[in-house]
């Protein structure tokens, strides 16, 4: 049975020559037909790479073909609405109506299951507010900048250029300076992409040093003093580490390295562009805050702040102490869960490397809380957020602010192909190839961008109100309720442990985390200490 496609193309071949002595079209493409699947079959039997083949010669590659299309099959007719593989169509069309400023709303009541453990809701006020135009801008820049930054809750995360094409970076930039919210440039530094549209910008220096680095591949001041001089630079992110891949590094091979990104990197055209796992300008965390100061001195006194995905928590509580000994901090510090990520990574890091977006949050902003240092520095969170409610649940555990990558990568017309790192991308949002990339016409999608974040703003101002609140930053975990079992819903603030202002310098510690690892920890090493 399994060598009937070939013996039945190879029996076609005479049949497809007689046929064409009467119907010399219908029998030369039989013929033709045949002896093509002839010689697959063939190929396939005498062939020593795979198994499968070689004992179901033509019709095996029905497998393989199948196997090509299986996340497009699966995508568009059998995953549910709310199945996350990584974001739900449900998720998707939400992105996809908002960019489009088509009616979000929807009949006939919730189709979530509001039972089921891990349910989760914002309890509504009887006396809700009334607000204006929502913006809810919020001034990041601590008491040493002199150039603080008024943000907007809401902003576009880390993408590179070289990860992203040229035409979605300009759509990116371009909404952001129509909507008037920050983009983050991506440890790829600025590109003349970047500049185009005069957008704000976050830039974000990696350990790479792209676009400050000297040719050994250290920091150089003088190429940062003269960056961060750009009126179009608001902020400076150090990046310590990110939740596709926290403490790995990456490279950008030679072959991808084009003009605008070796011009954007400070690099050579056709060099490998490689970014250390670990900084090289400092080891220790009193050496990360000398580091900031540096930048801020530098940059002319612009909010300057880190970028990490939390992993061992000594180290977390290590740069704290060093905050509290050095007296110098950041303006904000970004918090990038574990489940964030639109680049490539290697699984194990992509699954079961660094803590969710949740955790880290709690853990980072407790140990601001517990030394006394929370009013000083602004917490941004990124990772899966995509509706108003995934910001309001982060604003009640702790954020000041949000920031969104998918999310706008849906917005340009990303499909979730999940071929990003092929340079394959259906949509040319991910892709170096210019017959790809021309396709993402930048004058209609910059549009979506604008729409996408105003129309969140729109539904989030909307949440706040329905709470009976001023603003975003007044959610807190009371408000946040969460079903534990079938019969028991708790809100975050019962669930959960949260310090009191100033209890780590009390010395009296009720939470486990703190009273395992504090201790450990030291202002001037990021090493578990006895």
């Amino acid at each position: 049975m399994r060598y009937i496609p070939l013996c039945l193309s190879i029996l076609l071949i005479p049949c497809g020559i007689a046929l064409a002595l009467h119907f010399p079209v219908w029998g030369g493409l039989l013929g033709g037909v045949a002896c093509l699947a002839a010689t697959v079959g063939l190929y396939d039997l005498f062939q020593t790479k795979r198994a499968v083949l070689k004992n179901y010669p033509i019709s095996a590659r029905l497998r393989f073909l199948f196997e090509h299309f299986r996340p497009e099959i699966r995508q568009y007719f059998l995953e549910s609405d709310h199945e996350e593989t990584p974001f739900s169509r449900e998720q998707r069309a939400l992105v996809y109506r908002r960019s489009k400023g088509i009616e979000g709303l929807r009949p006939f009541g919730t189709l979530r299951n509001v039972n089921a453990v891990g349910h989760e809701w914002i309890n509504h006020s009887m006396v809700p507010t009334h607000l204006g135009d929502g913006e809810f801008r919020l001034q990041i820049g601590g008491p040493d900048c002199a150039r603080p930054y008024k943000s907007s809750p809401l902003n576009i995360s880390g993408m590179s250029y070289g990860a992203l094409s040229p035409t979605a970076i300009e759509a990116l930039n371009w909404g952001a300076k129509l909507g008037g919210f920050a983009h983050t440039t991506g440890e790829g530094s600025i590109s003349r992409f970047h500049r185009k549209h005069g957008g704000d910008l976050i830039w974000q220096i990696g350990s790479g040093y792209f676009g400050c680095r000297t040719s050994g591949g250290g920091f150089d001041p003088d190429m940062f003093s003269m960056a961060a001089a750009e009126d179009q630079v608001r902020m400076i992110e150090i990046k310590l580490s990110q939740g596709a891949k926290p403490g790995h590094g990456g490279i950008l091979p030679g072959a991808k390295v084009t003009e605008a990104i070796a011009e954007a990197r400070g690099v050579r055209i056709g060099q490998d562009c490689i970014s250390p796992a670990a900084h090289s300008e400092f080891s220790t965390p009193d050496g990360l805050c000398n580091f900031i100061a540096r930048l801020r001195i530098l940059s002319g006194g612009k909010p300057v702040g880190l970028k990490l995905c939390v992993g061992h928590p000594w180290e977390v509580f290590a740069m704290v102490k060093a905050f509290h000994a050095t007296g110098i901090t950041p303006d904000f510090i970004t918090i990038d869960g574990a489940e964030g990520g639109t680049g490539a990574a290697p699984v194990e890091f992509a699954d079961h490397k660094g803590a969710p977006i949740r955790e880290g949050l709690m853990l980072v902003h407790n140990t601001l809380v517990g030394m006394g240092l929370r009013d000083r520095i602004r917490l941004i969170v990124s990772g899966k957020i995509i509706s108003a409610f995934d910001m309001c649940r982060m604003f009640a555990l702790g954020a000041d602010s949000c920031n969104m990558a998918r999310g706008f990568m849906f917005a340009v017309g990303c499909i979730q192909a999940q071929v990003c790192h092929s340079g394959k991308c259906p949509t040319g949002v991910t892709s170096q190839d210019p017959s790809r990339y021309r396709a993402l016409v930048v004058a209609e999608k910059h549009q979506r961008v604008a729409n996408f974040h105003r129309n969140t703003l729109f539904a989030l101002k909307e949440a706040v109100e329905s709470s009976g609140l001023r603003r975003p930053q007044d959610f807190t975990p009371d408000h946040l309720m969460i079903r534990v079992n079938s019969r028991e819903v708790r809100s975050a603030a019962s669930q959960y442990l949260w310090l009191e202002p100033g209890e780590l310098l009390s010395g009296r510690v009720n939470h486990p985390a703190f009273e395992k690892y504090w201790s450990h920890a030291r202002a001037d090493t990021f090493e578990f200490t006895p």
